[in-house]
């Protein structure tokens, strides 16, 4: 007895996948596609990320999260900070992501080098240990 064959469509980030998949097999394919795109987090029955990001959340409380685990260590573009925004499940645009990134400069929190539409950011201090 042949199955149905589904035909999906997954976007993640920048990767696109189409897959034509039998229907008995589409929740195990598409749990091994997520898990080759470093979908983070546990997946649910049907494949999909149990763990979705808190509404509410702003783009400069996740840019001082970053600061904090001294992502900013070294020195990241504007695409880079949108990419790893993007792979923790979160999509802002770039002007408001550009908009928090002047922000944390103008805080201190940050330092800008390079010219308009190519600054780089870097940690302008380190971010403060608790445990120290």
């Amino acid at each position: 007895m042949s199955s149905t064959v589904i035909h999906i469509k997954l976007k993640r980030g920048g990767w696109e996948v189409e897959l034509d998949v039998p229907e008995d097999r589409v929740s195990e394919v598409i749990s091994k596609v997520l898990a080759g795109l470093n979908v983070p987090g546990p997946l649910d029955e049907k494949g999909f990320p149990q763990d979705k990001p808190e509404r509410g959340v702003t783009c400069k409380i996740l840019l001082e999260k970053l600061w904090n685990d001294s992502w900013f260590s070294s020195l990241r573009g504007l695409s880079d900070v949108d990419e790893e925004l993007a792979r923790m499940g979160y999509h802002y645009d770039k002007t408001a992501i550009s908009h928090s990134l002047t922000d944390l400069v103008r805080e201190g929190v940050l330092s800008r080098e390079g010219t308009p539409r190519s600054y780089r950011y870097v940690q302008k201090k380190p971010p403060e240990n608790p445990l120290a």
